[in-house]
């Protein structure tokens, strides 16, 4: 059986560290330019070192993206970046201009290239294409079933690696080919600054009546009529192994780090679970209550398991649902078996919570004591980044969590 791996996204070095930590077998990251993600908070070039040296310690692989498309006044400035790039030796560069392609097997050749789903490869013809110019990876649309992928994965070279999105946002464009936010608010969703109108609320306009607006009722709020559910495939371990992708990949690049932790550590669950007995392989419902633990817009397969239709778009809601915030987040059990925390919301005594930890289940816990950064016991810690401990009875790591129901 082909090694899978678990690919996480790090929109900072401190989301990087916690999907190493919570089981993320590699990463994908930005830096300050050419990496669709502009809203991402994404690594200087510093960060960039760090976070490559901490992945690659960690005996783990880092993924650089520059998936931009490219325009005339880009050029120099891309030729520059593969420089820098260069020397910092990531393990792989995603890229979706065949521009930029060229340009990265010239000037960062040793570097392995992958390409972006924002290429739209949806046919064998042209993921053979991609091989042939030089791609060590390709990243399939998310437009594809899963017999789809079985016959691209059949029809092309093994020594290609296949890349699939498994859970995370999805677009109603092409692979986020979307032109929306450029035309309506000059926000260019092919350089990484989309604005998602997607996800806006619309009203009707008839052409002779301008200036009257008839809205599109699906509830009190208006209808979302473009709002894309995100996908899950956590259900359907078992036929994306066999279905020949061997890179499982996590969307969510400007998503927090309990996002990250989370996700990552229950695909981690399922796929240990399977690749350790798949014939004895059951699906643990845990593990998709984890998923709906963090923020979502309701789940689907996306097109894996043929059309969605109706039941791929989330009609009442343009936003998120919410059922879990983070707390605090640890940093480490000293030897007094005194736990640190950083609050990121309001915790009390007496607050029933669950915590998430690397390698481990999460398990429930009372709140019984609080001590404040001046070592006085208080009721609650309501300030935002405010010091605080606990004495849990256990040890617990750097970046466990403590998550509360709202």
């Amino acid at each position: 059986m082909n090694k899978i791996e678990l690919l996480a996204p790090a929109g900072n070095l401190e989301r990087l560290k916690v999907a190493i930590l919570y089981g993320a077998d590699a990463v994908y990251a930005g830096g300050d330019a050419f990496s669709l993600r502009v809203r991402a908070k994404n690594f200087s070039y510093e960060e960039l070192a760090r976070g490559i040296e901490y992945t690659h310690k960690a005996g783990k692989k880092f993924y650089l993206t520059a998936n931009v498309i490219l325009h005339n006044r880009d050029i120099d400035e891309f030729i520059s970046y593969l420089g820098d790039v260069r020397k910092l030796a990531p393990d792989g560069l995603i890229i979706s201009d065949l521009g930029a392609f060229q340009l990265a097997k010239e000037f960062a050749p040793e570097i392995p290239i992958h390409v972006s789903t924002q290429a739209n490869n949806v046919s064998y013809a042209t993921v053979d294409s991609w091989h042939k110019l030089g791609a060590s990876r390709v990243v399939l649309a998310r437009e594809l079933t899963l017999p789809e992928v079985k016959t691209i994965r059949e029809k092309t070279s093994p020594d290609l690696e296949l890349e699939a999105f498994v859970h995370g946002a999805m677009c109603i464009s092409y692979s986020g080919r979307c032109l929306l936010s450029t035309y309506m608010i000059g926000r260019e969703s092919n350089s990484g600054d989309c604005a998602h109108p997607c996800r806006w609320n619309y009203s009707l306009m008839e052409q002779q009546r301008p200036g009257e607006y008839y809205p599109v009722y699906e509830n009190e709020r208006g209808t979302f009529i473009f709002n894309s559910k995100d996908m899950c495939m956590i259900e359907h371990i078992p036929e994306l192994v066999q279905s020949g992708v061997t890179s499982f990949k996590i969307e969510g690049r400007v998503k927090t780090e309990y996002y990250v932790a989370t996700v990552v550590g229950a695909y981690r669950r399922a796929i240990d679970a399977y690749l350790e007995n798949p014939d004895a392989y059951q699906f643990n419902p845990a593990w998709l209550e984890e998923l709906y633990k963090v923020s979502n817009r309701g789940y689907t397969t996306g097109f894996w398991m043929g059309n969605p239709y109706e039941n791929g778009q989330e009609y009442e809601n343009g936003g998120y649902f919410q059922t879990y915030n983070v707390a605090a987040i640890s940093n480490g059990t000293d030897e007094s078996g005194r736990t640190s925390f950083t609050q990121k919301n309001k915790l009390c005594v007496g607050d029933e919570v669950e915590v998430i930890l690397p390698s481990e289940e999460s398990f429930s816990y009372t709140v019984t004591h609080l001590i404040d950064e001046y070592g006085t016991s208080v009721e609650s810690v309501p300030h935002a980044m405010q010091p605080f401990s606990m004495d849990m009875g256990r040890v617990l790591p750097p970046y466990a969590m403590i998550r509360k129901k709202l």
